[in-house]
């Protein structure tokens, strides 16, 4: 059977998924059952200074997307780091650390942007046993405003003194969560490298607001008829954190440096997108909200069943695979040239291929032949936008089918080329002629 231990940073773990830091991870009674349940690690709800606690709303915190069917795509959250006493916190990671031994534990921590603030909160958590440090950089609501999370993540110069100090003043590893709310992630994860950062996590949650309650004009969640912006989680904003995750693994200044991929993760499927694209392990928080902390096992179950079938050995047979093959557009190949195929068996004949196609893309699929419903590609129209293929409710019944090399586009009367061809050399490329010369 596949092995999927981990150990991300020198920390260890007996799989790659750890809780993210968030509501689940507020407690030693939410993490002993996490652990329980099978989670390879957590990291604890976001730590504060010593002092009066912060102070959470005492209504709704939630906003939400659903899809057609109820199914929960994105959560808007404007809850703020733990108002649980310091002491109590760091009291429970010390037991709950104790207790088990071989899962990572790692402290999240948010602090104002001085020296000393640092310097005195890193021995308290050291002395937890604590496996690592996480830094807070992307909390965008409430935090932000006081000049903490995603208010140090979006001034690269800010992340890197932070981390300095924090290599400074503790032994433990230093992972800096970086925020999405950014232009170009790979800035702040390079300010992140350069200060010396052991591994970065990303993404946190998005700026957000999900919905406005159109009776009483206020964004949801609402508190006594107001509403403010929140950090947006949860399946919607995957894709994003993939690329961001992409983006920094293969960025030439921040190649090599480790990723604890977060975002959407929802299934051992997602799990494994992040860790082919670069990621070391991932975080979870969403999908456990909404389905329990026992939807951990689906994923173990999946990720293991998936590398065996694949004969993936170790998760580092997995991790960074995909790297690679990310690039950047002027360099796709202007060569390959593929036409979207109807099953016909499979065909359920709705039509929304047509409707899609003939609307909104390239007129390329019939619906009427010889006066019958018929839904049939034109290769002569196609332009291979396999927009059909992802509005077709019938898996597998429309695929692309790649033309070889020699083959006859019907669409511009040319024959496919067997040569890779990109736009950096392409003749209408007005900068092609520039680079020859």
């Amino acid at each position: 059977m596949a092995d999927i231990r981990n150990n991300f940073i020198g920390i260890k773990s007996p799989n790659p998924f750890w809780l993210a830091s968030a509501p689940p991870t507020d407690k030693a009674y939410n993490v002993e059952r996490a652990f329980k349940a099978g989670w390879g690690g957590v990291v604890w709800k976001t730590l504060g200074e010593e002092g009066p606690p912060v102070v959470n709303v005492n209504g709704p915190r939630y906003g939400a997307i659903w899809g057609a069917d109820r199914r929960l795509l994105g959560l808007n959250n404007i809850e703020l780091i733990t108002d649980r006493d310091l002491q109590t916190n760091l009291r429970e990671m010390k037991q709950v650390k104790k207790n088990w031994p071989d899962r990572a534990l790692i402290a999240s921590i948010m602090v104002p942007c001085e020296e000393q603030s640092w310097k005195a909160i890193l021995p308290l958590v050291e002395e937890t046993g604590a496996d690592g440090i996480e830094l807070n950089f992307g909390c965008p609501h409430g935090m932000s405003e006081r000049g903490m999370g995603a208010a140090v993540g979006q001034v690269p110069e800010y992340i890197e003194m932070v981390v300095r100090w924090c290599k400074q003043y503790t032994r433990m590893p230093v992972i800096t969560k970086l925020t999405p709310n950014i232009t170009d992630i790979r800035k702040p994860a390079r300010a992140a490298k350069s200060g010396g950062t052991d591994a970065v996590s990303l993404i946190n949650t998005i700026n957000s607001i999900t919905s406005v309650n159109l009776d009483s004009f206020s964004p949801e969640p609402s508190i006594d008829g107001k509403g403010s912006h929140g950090g947006y989680c949860g399946p919607a904003v995957k894709p994003i954190a993939l690329n961001m995750v992409a983006e920094i693994a293969r960025d030439p200044e921040t190649h090599g440096l480790p990723i604890s991929g977060i975002g959407g993760i929802t299934t051992w499927r997602d799990a494994a997108e992040f860790l082919a694209l670069g990621a070391g392990n991932v975080q979870v928080c969403t999908a456990a909200m909404t389905y329990g902390f026992k939807i951990v096992q689906e994923m173990i179950a999946g990720l293991e069943n998936w590398m065996d079938e694949k004969g993936h050995r170790s998760l580092d047979d997995v991790i960074g695979r995909a790297t690679p093959n990310v690039s950047d557009w002027q360099y796709l190949n202007l060569n390959y040239i593929a036409k979207a195929h109807i099953d016909q068996d499979a065909c359920i004949k709705c039509g929304r291929c047509h409707i899609a196609c003939e609307d909104t893309s390239h007129q390329a699929i019939t619906s009427m032949v010889e006066g019958v419903r018929h839904f049939e590609v034109m290769e002569d129209e196609c332009v291979g936008c396999n927009l059909c293929v992802n509005v077709c409710p019938v898996d597998g019944c429309i695929t692309m089918v790649p033309l070889a090399a020699g083959t006859l586009d019907q669409r511009t009367g040319k024959t496919v080329e067997p040569v890779y061809a990109n736009w950096t050399t392409h003749p209408n490329n007005p900068m092609a002629k520039v680079a020859a010369e």
